[in-house]
C-alpha cells in the first residue's frame, strides 16, 4: 500500500508539472481534485488511469501545434525540455554563484543584442521628439538634446508641446517615437496627451509620473509622507521638503527642524568632524520598480564659510573637509539617506496590479543635504528636474552646470549605435524585443531565473548602466549585503503577496549584481580617476592631443541668438543684442576636453566678460593644442560677429515736450542730484523762441543733454535721434568750414594723452580736411603734415604706456619732452596749442608737471587746453581694473579738483566727465568701455550704386547738436564730399561717435574764440 501511494504520487506529480507547461488548464484542475478525493474513492487502477489521461491529453495538444505549424508553439515544446546543462544551472546556484549569474546576465544581454526575430533591416530610424515648453529652438539646452540624440543615431523633431506635435497626435501618444523629451513648461502637456502606462518596451521618457507626484506639494508636505503606512518612521527628510516657501538659499535654521530633525542619528560631538555646509546632490532614477538610482559626481556646495554656492566633486570636497576616513563615510551617507526617502516615495506610489507601464522612463533630481556639524545629512529639499539656487551667477553658471550634468545623463542612458546599417525603427525594435522577451522571459529560457519579460529587460538595463563609465555612480539599490533598520520597516509595511515571487527574486537579483560589482571594484574610482585626469592637464608630460579641435556649445550670458544656428562644424556667426546689454559673458565648450579655449589671442581667457560696444564688433575663439611645450597651437578659429544696437527711438509727430538729463539712474555719478529725464523749460522747450545769444566763455559750462519727448516719465518715447547738448545760458559756437580753416592756418596743435585723446585729434583733422585720410591705432608717436593743405601740423603721443612694465614706462615729464621737440620749430604764443588729457589717468600733479616742462622750454604762454576725465572702467570685465559704484563718485571729485587746477594755471577746461556720464552706455568698441568714438574706413568708388544713395539719406548724425544748432558734421559724409570721395580711387576714413563729437566740436570751438570774437 505504501508502494502504491508512493507510484500514485510520483505519476500524479508529473501530471502536475506537465500541466504547469500551460499546456492543459483543464486537465490540472481535474487533477487537483483527484488528489484531494484520492483517499475516498480513488483507488490504484483508477489513479492510473488518470495519469494515462494526462498523458494523452499532452501528446494530443502537442500534435496538433504542430499540426497547425505554429513555430512558437513548437518553440515551447522544446523548450519545456531543458538542456542537461541548463537544468544544472538552477536558480539557488545562481543566486549564490555570482560569477555564473553574471555569465547568465551577459549571455542574456548578448543574445539580447545579436538574436533578431525580424529579417527585414532595411529601414531603420530611431526617432526622438523634443518638446521645447517654454524654451526657444536656439536655447543652449535644446541644441544640447539635439546634438546628443542626433550623435546617438537619433532623428531628432521638436515642438512646442505635445499637442502639436506630429509624431505624439495618434491614440495614447503614439508608438512612432523611442525617445521622448518633456522640457520645462511642457510637463503637463506631456502628462495630458501621453499614457506612460501604455507605452512600448522600447520607448523612454524623460518623466517618472510616480515621482512627481510622490514629491509633489500637499498642504507642505511632500505627496508620500501622507501615506498612513510611514506613520512612526524617522526619514531622514525635512516634513517641508517639498513646499514652496524657503528660507535664503534653502538653509532651514536647525531650531526650525523640529521632531524631524532629532530622528536624525548623529555622531559624538566629541568626535564630530564639524563639517556645515549646504549640499546640492543630482541623482538619476532609471527605474521605480525595482528601484534603480544613480547619482553624479559633481554637486553644489555652499559652507559656513561662503555666501554662494559652487559646483566640485562630492568626494573632493569631503575629502578636503573631512579627510580620507570620514569622507567615505560621509558619501556613504548621502546615499543611504536619499535611498530611504527614495525607496519609501516609490513604495507609496507604485501599482503593482498595473500590467503595462513605462519601463525605459527615468527622472532627474535634487535633493538639497544639511550638515550640521555631523556627517549624517538631512534632507531639506527635494525637487523635480535640477535646481541650482545659490550659485554666484544664476543665469550663466547654472545655465552651463546643468547642460553638462543632462549631457552625462544623456549619454549613460543612451547607448551608442553598434549595430551595422541604419538605425533601428521603433517597429523592428519593439519587434525585436518582443521576440527576444518571449524567448528568454519565464522560468526557462532565463536559465531557471523565473523573471517576467519586464524584468528581464530591467535586469539587461541595469547591467548595462552598471558597467557603463562615466561621472554616475550607483546609489539604489546599495552594494552593501546589511540593510538598515529602515528598510526592513518599509519592506515589511508595504510587502504583499503580490511583491512576492518573482518581484523579490529580481530584488534579490540585483542586490546579487551590486555586490558583484562592488566586490571587484568595478567603476569605483571613476570619479578620482577623471580628477587625476584633470589635474594631469596641467602638466605638459601628461597633456593628450587636441584631436576633435570643435566647439561642442558656445555659452554666452545673456543668451545670444546665433545666424545661424550653432553647430559645431559652422566657424562664423553674427548676433544682434539690444541697446541696454552692454556685457557679455562668453565662454566656449570644446568637444574634447584636451582642447583648450582661448578667447582673441593665444594666451587669452577661456572665460571672460567683454563689454559690447554701439554698432560692429568681433570676437575671435581660437581652440588649441597645447600638448606640448611650445607655444599653443591653433587648431581652429571661431568668428563671432556681435552688432549692439542704437537707442530706440520714436519720431516725434505730434505734440512733444523737451525732456533733459545730467546722469543716468543706472549709474548714480552724484548721489545728491536727480538722475534721469525731467521737464526742460530751457532755451529748447517747446514755446520758447529764444535761442541763447551769448557765446560760452569755457569750455567746462555746466549743461544737460536735452531730448524730444512724449512723457519725460518714459525714456521709450523720446526721439533719440535729436538728443543735444545744451550748456547752462550760452552756446558752443560752430564754425563752418572757410573760418575753421583760416583758424586753424599756422598753427600747430600738439595732442598727449590716451586713445580718447586721440579720437579728438582725428576729427579735428577730419574737420579742417574735410576728410581723414590717414588714419592707424598707434600707441607711439605720430606727426601729420598734410592737415589744412599743409599750413597746420599735427602730433600726438601716446600717454600712459600701460603695456609695459612699470618700471619701464616713460614718466609724463618724458613723453612731453619727447613730444615738444619733435614738434619744434614752435612759436612761445597761442599758435602752439597743447591738448592734454585722457580718460582717468590725468590728475593735477600732472597739470603741475606740465607747467613746469614748458616754463622750462620757454613755451609758458602757449594755449594749453585739458581734457578732463571720461566714464569708462565701470564694467565688470576680466582682464582689466573696474570701478565700483563708491569709485566712480570718487572719479567725479577727483574731475572738479582737476578743472580747478586747469584753471589756475589759466588753461582752457574741456568738461568730458559731465558730457559723457549721462550717455555712458553709448560707448564703442574697446574694453575699457571709455571710446566714444570710432574710425571706420569707407571706400566710395567701390561702393555699388544703392549704398551711395542709402549714404546720402544720413546726413546727420544722432545726438551730435549743441544749442539746437546742428554742428554741420555728420556721421556720414555730406553730399558735396560724397561727390569728391565718390571720383576718387582712395580710400577715406571717418570718426564717428555722437559724444566724442559733441566734446570735439567744444575744443575747435575754443581753439578759435580769438577768431569768433574778431
Amino acid at each position: 500500500m505504501g508502494f502504491g501511494k508512493a507510484v500514485y504520487k510520483s505519476s500524479l506529480m508529473v501530471c502536475i508539472s506537465f500541466s504547469a507547461s500551460k499546456v492543459g488548464n483543464q486537465t490540472e484542475m481535474l487533477l487537483r481534485r483527484l488528489w484531494t478525493l484520492r483517499r475516498r474513492y480513488c483507488s490504484g487502477p483508477l489513479l492510473l488511469l488518470g495519469v494515462a489521461v494526462c498523458l494523452f491529453y499532452q501528446t494530443l495538444m502537442t500534435a496538433r501545434s504542430r499540426f497547425k505549424g505554429n513555430p512558437l508553439a513548437v518553440d515551447e515544446s522544446n523548450k519545456s525540455i531543458m538542456t542537461a546543462s541548463a537544468a544544472e544551472v538552477s536558480d539557488e546556484v545562481l543566486l549564490n554563484d555570482p560569477v555564473k549569474l553574471i555569465s547568465v546576465l551577459e549571455d542574456l544581454e548578448r543574445k539580447r543584442d545579436i538574436k533578431g526575430c525580424t529579417q527585414n533591416r532595411s529601414r531603420r530610424v530611431m526617432r526622438a521628439v523634443v518638446l521645447t515648453g517654454q524654451h526657444s529652438a536656439t536655447d543652449t539646452e535644446v541644441q544640447l538634446y539635439r546634438w546628443v540624440l542626433e550623435q546617438r543615431g537619433y532623428e531628432v523633431s521638436l515642438s512646442r508641446y505635445a499637442e502639436t506635435s506630429a509624431a505624439l497626435k495618434y491614440k495614447n501618444g503614439g508608438s512612432n517615437w523611442n525617445v521622448l523629451v518633456c522640457l520645462t513648461g511642457s510637463e503637463k502637456s506631456c502628462l495630458r496627451r501621453v499614457f506612460f502606462s501604455h507605452l512600448h518596451p522600447h520607448q523612454k521618457v524623460n518623466i517618472i509620473p510616480g515621482l512627481v507626484e510622490a514629491f509633489s506639494d500637499v498642504g507642505g508636505l511632500c505627496h508620500f509622507q501622507t501615506d498612513s503606512r510611514l506613520a512612526g518612521l524617522a526619514l531622514p527628510i525635512s516634513p517641508t521638503a517639498c513646499g514652496l516657501d524657503r528660507t535664503e538659499h534653502g538653509v532651514v535654521p536647525i531650531e526650525a527642524q523640529g521632531d524631524w530633525g532629532s530622528a536624525v542619528p548623529t555622531l559624538n560631538s566629541s568626535r564630530s568632524p564639524g563639517l556645515v555646509a549646504m549640499v546640492n546632490v543630482y541623482v538619476l532614477v532609471t527605474s521605480v520598480t525595482p528601484l534603480t538610482v544613480f547619482l553624479h559626481h559633481s554637486g553644489l556646495v555652499r559652507t559656513n564659510e561662503s555666501t554662494n554656492s559652487h559646483t566640485t566633486q562630492l568626494k573632493s570636497f569631503f575629502l578636503l573637509h573631512l579627510g580620507p576616513g570620514a569622507s567615505n563615510k560621509a558619501l556613504g551617507h548621502v546615499k543611504e539617506v536619499i535611498g530611504q526617502v527614495l525607496r519609501a516615495a516609490a513604495l507609496t506610489n507604485e501599482e503593482p496590479n498595473s500590467k503595462h507601464r513605462c519601463l525605459l522612463c527615468f527622472q532627474l533630481m535634487t535633493f538639497t543635504l544639511q550638515f550640521s556639524g555631523s556627517i549624517m545629512p538631512i534632507i531639506v529639499k527635494a525637487e523635480i528636474d535640477l535646481h541650482f539656487e545659490g550659485l554666484r551667477e544664476q543665469g550663466f553658471d547654472r545655465q552651463i552646470t546643468k547642460e553638462l550634468i543632462l549631457e552625462d545623463a544623456l549619454l549613460f542612458l543612451l547607448p551608442a549605435h553598434n549595430g551595422l546599417g541604419h538605425p533601428k525603427s521603433p517597429l523592428d525594435m519593439k519587434t525585436e524585443q518582443r521576440c527576444f522577451l518571449r524567448q528568454y522571459g519565464g522560468c526557462e529560457g532565463t536559465y531557471g531565473l523565473c523573471l517576467t519579460e519586464d524584468q528581464t529587460l530591467l535586469l539587461i538595463q541595469f547591467l548595462c548602466q552598471l558597467r557603463t563609465p562615466g561621472p554616475f555612480e550607483l546609489l539604489y539599490p546599495t552594494a552593501s549585503p546589511e540593510r538598515s533598520s529602515t528598510q526592513d520597516i518599509l519592506s515589511q509595511a508595504f510587502t504583499t503577496t503580490k511583491e512576492s515571487g518573482s518581484r523579490l527574486r529580481l530584488s534579490v537579483l540585483l542586490d546579487k549584481v551590486c555586490f558583484y560589482y562592488s566586490k571587484q571594484g568595478y567603476r569605483s574610482d571613476d570619479a578620482e580617476t577623471q580628477t587625476e585626469q584633470d589635474k594631469n592637464q596641467h602638466f605638459p608630460g601628461n597633456r593628450e592631443h587636441c584631436v576633435d579641435p570643435h566647439l561642442k556649445q558656445l555659452y554666452t550670458d545673456p543668451p545670444l541668438i546665433l545666424s545661424p544656428p550653432f553647430n559645431p562644424s559652422v566657424k562664423e556667426y553674427h548676433a544682434e543684442v539690444a541697446f541696454d546689454v552692454v556685457t557679455l559673458r562668453l565662454r566656449p565648450e570644446p568637444i574634447n576636453s584636451a582642447c583648450h579655449i582661448h578667447l582673441d589671442e593665444h594666451r587669452g581667457p577661456r572665460e571672460a566678460n567683454y563689454p559690447v560696444g554701439l554698432g560692429n564688433s568681433k570676437i575671435n575663439i581660437l581652440v588649441t593644442d597645447e600638448s606640448d611645450n611650445t607655444e599653443p597651437v591653433v587648431m581652429t578659429i571661431y568668428i563671432l560677429h556681435m552688432y549692439r544696437e542704437s537707442r530706440p527711438s520714436l519720431p516725434m509727430f505730434g505734440d512733444h515736450v523737451m525732456c533733459g538729463f545730467v546722469q543716468d539712474c543706472g549709474l548714480v555719478v552724484q548721489p545728491d542730484q536727480p538722475c534721469g529725464l525731467e521737464p526742460y523749460f530751457g532755451p529748447q522747450s517747446i514755446g520758447n523762441t529764444q535761442a541763447p545769444t551769448q557765446p560760452c566763455m569755457s569750455g567746462d559750462v555746466l549743461g544737460r543733454w536735452v531730448v524730444p519727448c512724449l512723457s519725460c516719465a518714459d525714456n521709450r518715447t523720446c526721439d533719440w535721434r535729436e538728443v543735444a547738448w545744451q550748456p547752462d545760458g550760452c552756446y558752443h559756437p560752430f564754425l563752418d568750414l572757410p573760418l575753421l580753416q583760416e583758424c586753424m592756418r599756422d598753427k600747430k596743435v600738439m595732442f598727449i594723452g590716451d586713445s580718447t585723446n586721440r579720437g579728438m585729434m582725428y576729427f579735428l583733422m577730419e574737420r579742417v580736411n574735410s576728410s581723414l585720410e590717414d588714419w592707424g591705432k598707434a600707441h607711439d608717436s605720430l606727426v601729420y603734415h598734410n592737415v589744412n593743405q599743409g599750413h597746420t601740423h599735427v602730433s600726438y603721443s601716446y600717454y600712459p604706456q600701460f603695456w609695459l612694465e612699470k618700471n619701464h614706462r616713460p614718466t609724463f615729464q618724458r613723453a612731453l619732452e619727447q613730444l615738444i621737440q619733435s614738434s619744434r620749430p614752435l612759436e612761445n604764443s597761442h599758435r602752439t596749442v597743447l591738448v592734454a588729457g585722457g580718460v582717468q589717468w590725468l590728475s593735477a600733479n600732472h597739470l603741475r608737471i606740465l607747467k613746469e616742462v614748458l616754463e622750462r622750454e620757454e613755451l609758458q604762454n602757449i594755449m594749453v587746453v585739458v581734457k578732463s576725465l571720461g566714464m569708462g572702467f565701470h564694467l565688470p570685465v576680466d582682464g582689466i581694473h573696474s570701478l565700483s559704484p563708491r569709485g566712480v563718485q570718487e572719479l567725479y571729485k577727483e574731475n572738479k579738483n582737476i578743472i580747478t587746477t586747469a584753471k589756475q594755471y589759466g588753461y582752457e577746461v574741456i568738461d568730458t566727465l559731465i558730457l559723457t556720464m549721462g550717455r555712458y552706455k553709448e560707448f564703442l568698441q574697446g574694453r575699457c568701455a571709455c571710446h566714444f568714438h570710432e574710425v571706420e574706413k569707407l571706400s566710395f568708388s567701390k561702393a555699388p550704386l544703392h549704398r551711395k544713395m542709402k549714404i546720402l539719406q544720413h546726413f546727420q548724425e544722432p545726438g551730435t547738436e549743441t544749442s539746437g544748432i546742428k554742428t554741420g558734421f555728420s556721421d556720414q559724409p555730406t553730399l558735396q564730399d560724397q561727390d569728391k570721395w565718390a571720383g576718387s580711387n582712395s580710400s577715406t576714413y571717418h570718426v564717428r561717435g555722437a559724444v566724442n563729437q559733441v566734446y570735439s566740436h567744444i575744443l575747435l570751438s575754443r581753439l578759435c574764440m580769438s577768431d569768433i570774437k574778431n
